[in-house]
């Protein structure tokens, strides 16, 4: 386990708010990292993606980077592009 990794379980484990806001970031910035893995795996562009989505350029980049901020809509539009399924869970 790394230092920052240490720091980060020690700071879930002394505050609780820290820990959820850190785990859900998490998750939202995982889901745009897999989604812009798998588009560059296709050998696709943003602008690729873009056009088959019907939208711009700038959304796609914004999905990948913020992915806080997509609608599950947009993100099982997306996840179909790339030949993907999306799956919930709830804990």
């Amino acid at each position: 386990m790394s230092d920052l990794q240490r720091y980060i379980q020690q700071r879930k484990n002394k505050d609780k708010e820290f820990a959820e806001e850190y785990d859900a970031g998490y998750t939202d910035f995982k889901i745009g990292i897999l989604l812009r893995q798998f588009r560059e795996e296709l050998g696709l562009t943003q602008d690729d993606i873009a056009r088959k989505l019907k939208t711009r350029r700038s959304a796609i980049s914004r999905i990948e980077n913020h992915a806080d901020e997509i609608r599950l809509s947009m993100l099982k539009r997306y996840a179909k592009v790339i030949g993907k399924k999306v799956r919930v869970e709830l804990a």
